[in-house]
């Protein structure tokens, strides 16, 4: 039997990225899944189908908009509704725009805190009580290695993986004794959709090799020149959840190829 078979886990931007992978590593070990997410309303549901196929888990979608607290509880709502319960939360979406303080747009950076952090905030609160009855529950925020140091030219997403980092740990102390955990997974560089547009602009602006510009972008942060890949993200996440991380709560966990090392 796999080690989440019953499990019922909510993954917020799941229908591409790290979010994918996550919903599929879970899957795989059982859970059941409410995917949320935008794309193309074929390929989701060509995901959601494939993923209930492979996995004969319950597969369900739910298109709610991260930046619109009552779109989020109501996600949450649905969960529960559709899947019986709610046992983990994975909140992962986020958005990314890049340019100093004083170019940065104010609406971007509205927008980069609303999903980036409020959206983890307002589905903890929704989630958190559906666990407390259940006295049982897995919180995994998707912060990043921006959530520990900082960049030039990201002051919201920054600011917002900072604040998931210190959210994260006041959901830890506040569901303790529970039964209920929060970690964040903290990633270096991924290469996701959202860090191939920066890689392909540094390739554009600097005349070279997209994956001359993909090298440069990782050595100069990270020891390895490896990215850290989706799947090594979703294994991790499996992890968290098992019973071997019971008592591992309110941490930050890098996962960035010796970035944090140096």
């Amino acid at each position: 039997m796999a080690s989440l078979t019953g499990k019922c886990a909510v993954v917020t931007g799941s229908t591409s990225g790290i979010g994918k992978a996550i919903a599929t590593a879970l899957a795989a070990e059982g859970a059941n899944i409410m995917l949320n997410g935008f794309g193309d309303a074929a390929e989701i549901e060509a995901l959601r189908r494939s993923l209930a196929r492979r996995h004969s888990a319950k597969i369900g979608y739910n298109g709610a908009d991260m930046a619109k607290p009552a779109e989020i509880r109501g996600l949450i709502q649905a969960a529960e509704k559709e899947l019986g319960a709610i046992d983990i939360l994975v909140n992962n979406a986020g958005i990314q725009h890049v340019a100093s303080i004083v170019d940065f747009p104010e609406d971007r950076w509205d927008a980069i805190i609303a999903i980036n952090l409020s959206a983890a905030f307002h589905a903890t609160k929704a989630a958190l009580p559906i666990m407390i009855r259940r006295k049982w529950g897995r919180i995994i925020n998707i912060a990043s290695l921006h959530g520990l140091v900082a960049s030039v030219q990201k002051a919201a997403y920054v600011a917002a993986k900072h604040g998931i980092v210190g959210l994260t740990k006041v959901t830890a102390l506040e569901a303790a004794n529970l039964g209920i955990t929060c970690n964040a997974i903290c990633p270096g560089w991924v290469r996701t959709p959202l860090v191939e547009k920066q890689i392909v602009a540094r390739a554009k602006a600097e005349d070279k090799p997209v994956e001359t510009a993909a090298k440069e972008l990782v050595g100069e942060k990270q020891e390895m020149l490896d990215f850290v890949t989706v799947e090594q993200l979703g294994a991790l996440a499996v992890f968290l959840c098992s019973d071997g991380a019971a008592t591992m709560t309110g941490t930050a966990l890098p996962v960035d190829g010796g970035w944090s090392a140096r």
